[in-house]
């Protein structure tokens, strides 16, 4: 059996792992992340990979991370919280570090990775997966494979411009009104109150409590995700669409989107558009970060 440290980096914590090459976990834990310096973050990981070096032959290293993620040359592209990763050449240095062979992919490809391997899309050639946070990201997989586009923006549909698009600006995108960051921030708006002291569980208690503008508010959230969703389906035509994020484990979340989605079919004969909850929740950037890994290397095992 081949071992492997698996690393997902985000802006509040690394999760990290020691995992085997049919994606079980052996060993899993979390730190925060280093915010001063890129040393201290590749002290960090050195640090976890000699630990997991004290019991087991470690036979490589692989990361998830933010940002636009060129997996050939190493380079981390575009804005995130940790700015320290933009500009070097991330996977030299760690290989430099541990002297293990690296991967690394973008976060939310990582997510869609997992699902193909051995989740929700297992059995799917072509499928979308939509992560659902503050804003709103994913992953493009056509033939089992990530898409990541000429600019490495491919599955930032956040970005589409959905209202208030004939003026000037840009508009607002999906992310701004569909993400749980816009539902926040239609909320914060029409309650006259501070975006700070909302989040997602608190907006959908207010409704639960009978709160009509929030619930309101939620429904216009919940259509604006259905639009998104509906114009996808009839870009890419995949055979699954999937939903992660925290939003996407609340109870009734998948079918209520399921709801509008079949109010929006355009004829009786139209095709049915519907989603899929994503399986893997916090553990999904980790597993497919590894099959990353394996599929680079050469080395998939399926589970």
């Amino acid at each position: 059996m081949n071992y492997y440290t698996v690393l997902d980096v985000g802006g509040s914590a690394i999760k990290y792992a020691l995992m085997d090459e049919t994606g079980c976990f052996i060993e899993k834990s979390s730190l925060p992340t280093p915010k001063k310096s890129l040393d201290d973050l590749l002290d960090a990981i050195d640090s976890i990979v000699k630990s997991f070096r004290q019991s087991y032959l470690v036979n490589g290293l692989a990361v998830s991370m933010p940002g636009a993620v060129n997996t050939e040359t190493g380079y981390i592209e575009g804005i995130t919280a940790l700015p320290y990763l933009h500009g070097p050449n991330i996977k030299k240095l760690l290989q430099e570090r541990t002297g293990l062979p690296v991967e690394i992919e973008n976060d939310a490809n990582c997510a869609g990775l997992a699902e193909g391997w051995i989740g929700a899309a297992k059995d799917a050639a072509d499928y979308l997966c939509i992560v659902i946070g503050t804003g709103i990201g994913g992953a493009v997989v056509l033939d089992k494979k990530i898409r990541h586009g000429k600019n490495g923006f491919a599955g930032e549909f956040g970005y589409m411009v959905m209202e208030d698009y004939l003026g000037q600006q840009a508009g607002e995108t999906w992310s701004s009104l569909a993400a749980v960051g816009g539902l926040i921030k239609q909320v914060a708006k029409r309650k006259g109150m501070e975006p700070d002291v909302l989040s997602g569980k608190v907006i959908f208690d207010f409704a639960e409590n009978g709160d009509a503008d929030v619930q309101d508010e939620i429904e216009k959230f919940m259509k604006r995700l259905a639009v998104g969703i509906y114009n996808l389906q009839f870009i890419f035509d995949p055979e699954k669409i999937l939903i992660g994020g925290a939003i996407s484990q609340r109870d009734g979340f998948i079918e209520q989107i399921n709801e509008r989605l079949q109010q929006m079919k355009y004829d009786k004969e139209g095709i049915a558009v519907t989603v899929e909850r994503c399986q893997f929740g916090n553990d999904s950037n980790l597993i497919g970060a590894l099959y990353h890994f394996l599929q680079r290397q050469k080395n998939v095992i399926i589970g």
